[in-house]
């Protein structure tokens, strides 16, 4: 698509989502150096987060393999960034230049690594998480937010682990500042709140706003603002005034800044193709995932060398952008161009918003982040899946990200080379676990009356739908033709399903019925008609009686209701 094929769309999806990345590039920046105890950090934090989300923005949109991607900074990258810093900032003994450095190496390794896995094809492997993996890990990100940010909303400051976050809380929350408290409340309920009087305004810009003009007017004593942010064009970390590069261990800071690099890469990398596939979801295209990483690589490598804040594809801004208009990368580099006209004009107004006000953000952010759908179906998916998404759950919060998802990975593919046996063990060729077979009509297929005929499309479904196949599986459904209004999902040699299969049969159907397409399955094999039936797929998204046994059942359905 070119990028002057949709300029009023990409100009207006620019700006929309460049509104809803300012309040969240200074929280993300914010909680990066939450564990510095520096006077400085709240504004170096804040301008890192915001030189990070314009250059990446810019950057991964220029080069990048999803039209209208929006990335700068999030979640899951600022967790591993503040672990990063706060572990400069310890070993450092308190340098901010030895901080800065080893923030920048880290993006810039980042960005490195990023280039290479997509040179080296690695982005198609993506596809391959199990869904309970990502379900731990996402819901731990954000208890992490959540309980990182529980001490600004208080008026508090502390870093350092999860234990020795829980374990201080008790004590802090004696010296809570009800200012504060009040102030990041006041910001959580607006933001939930708002949406409901307009959805045309991002309620998180609409709750900075008001909750930094309230503050001018309230005593605010003992509660932390931003203060003031450099002012005019990011400069490369070796110029930047107060940073001096004499005296530092260069050895090993590039050592230590090589496996965190590495981390986010691999972090940054998950996140961004995620929220690439939600975009060709909602756009109806399909991005080129290598291509994708090595425009995230460029743009976390240039944002790097300015020491700003690494980052990745940001699934709300992108919606909000796909939302707004925006089609083609010139709506990412629209959503950069503002971030720099903000900072290069409104410095002076920024160092006046409470951290408490970005605490409430940040907390609401956090608790979208956690899937409590996940959680909610633990007791009705299978045993396995369940341990997978509470084991990386509990390794992401205590432990640490990557290693919760690779046990979590080790953990599903042993899990499912158990299942693939026992199913081959039970009886089931080979061939019936070898994928979708939508052209061949079954032998079954007989008798459908011809005054539905034309409007029928019947989908094929052989082989188990899982982790590994549900790509595919979401391939196979879109091609269901816009003149079909029944589809028939056949699943007769469907032998097993997992709880990624699921949710991907149960997107693909209410994607089918908000087209207006009416939903037949004819079902055999006990344990996907158990997993649907016990995750309420029926009869609460298909009906009961648009389930059949077998096709002979389905199209004696069909004449019946002809003859009505």
């Amino acid at each position: 698509m070119k990028l002057t094929s949709n300029i009023k769309g990409d100009l207006f999806g620019g700006v929309t989502a460049g509104i809803v990345a300012l309040p969240l590039a200074l929280a993300f920046g914010i909680q990066a150096f939450s564990g510095v105890s520096d006077p400085q950090a709240a504004s170096i934090g804040a301008y890192v987060g915001l030189t990070g989300a314009m250059l990446l923005g810019f950057f991964a949109a220029l080069f990048g393999g999803t039209h209208s991607q929006i990335s700068g900074p999030t979640g899951p990258m600022t967790v591993v960034t503040a672990t990063l810093v706060t572990g400069a900032w310890t070993a450092s003994n308190g340098s901010l230049s030895e901080v800065m450095l080893s923030m920048a190496l880290a993006a810039i390794f980042c960005g490195l690594f990023q280039i290479l896995f997509g040179v080296i094809k690695l982005g198609k492997y993506v596809r391959y998480i199990p869904y309970p993996v990502l379900s731990g890990f996402m819901s731990g990100i954000g208890v992490i937010i959540i309980l990182q940010q529980l001490y600004p909303l208080i008026g508090q400051s502390k870093g350092g682990s999860m234990i020795g976050l829980l374990a201080g809380l008790p004590e802090a929350v004696t010296h809570t500042n009800l200012t504060a408290l009040l102030l990041g409340l006041a910001t959580v309920a607006i933001i939930y709140l708002f949406p409901l009087i307009t959805k045309k305004v991002p309620s998180t810009l609409v709750a900075l706003i008001v909750m930094t003009v309230v503050s001018l007017f309230i005593n605010m004593d003992g509660v932390a603002t931003i203060g003031a942010i450099p002012s005019g064009l990011p400069m490369p970390f070796f110029a930047k005034e107060g940073v001096s590069l004499s005296g530092i261990n260069w050895g090993g800071v590039l050592a230590a800044a090589i496996i965190p690099g590495l981390t986010l890469a691999g972090l940054g990398s998950i996140d961004t193709l995620l929220t690439s596939v939600v975009a060709d979801n909602i756009t109806k295209t399909k991005h080129n995932s290598n291509r994708e990483l090595i425009g995230q690589g460029i743009g976390n490598a240039v944002a790097g060398l300015f020491c700003g804040l690494p980052g990745a594809g940001a699934t709300m801004r992108t919606v909000v952008n796909v939302k707004s208009g925006g089609r083609t990368q010139l709506s990412g580099m629209v959503h950069a161009m503002l971030l720099l006209a903000i900072m290069l004009g409104l410095g002076s107004v920024v160092k006046y918003v409470p951290l408490s006000v970005l605490a409430g953000i940040l907390i609401t952010v956090g608790w979208g982040i956690i899937d409590f759908k996940g959680f909610r179906d633990l007791p009705k998916i299978p045993r396995a899946d369940a341990v997978v998404l509470i084991v990386v759950f509990l390794v992401t919060v205590f432990v640490d990200l990557l290693t919760a998802v690779g046990i979590g990975m080790v953990i599903a593919c042993v899990l499912f080379m158990k299942r693939a046996s026992d199913l081959v063990e039970g009886g089931y060729s080979s061939q019936e676990m070898t994928g979708f077979d939508k052209e061949s009509p079954w032998d079954d297929e007989h008798g459908m009356p011809d005054a539905v005929a034309h409007s029928i499309y019947i989908q094929r479904l052989n082989g188990p739908i899982f982790f590994g196949t549900i790509n595919k599986f979401k391939e196979v459904m879109q091609t269901v033709p816009e003149s079909a209004r029944i589809v028939i999902i056949r699943m007769r040699l469907v032998s097993f399903m997992d709880q990624s299969g699921l949710y991907a049969m149960e997107e693909a159907i209410k994607d089918l019925q908000s087209r207006g397409v009416q939903v037949l399955m004819t079902i055999i094999q006990p344990q996907p008609m158990y997993m649907l039936t016990k995750m309420k797929l029926i009869p609460e998204v298909v009906p009961e009686d648009h389930t059949f046994p077998d096709f002979a059942s389905c199209t004696a359905y069909l004449r019946k209701q002809l003859e009505k």
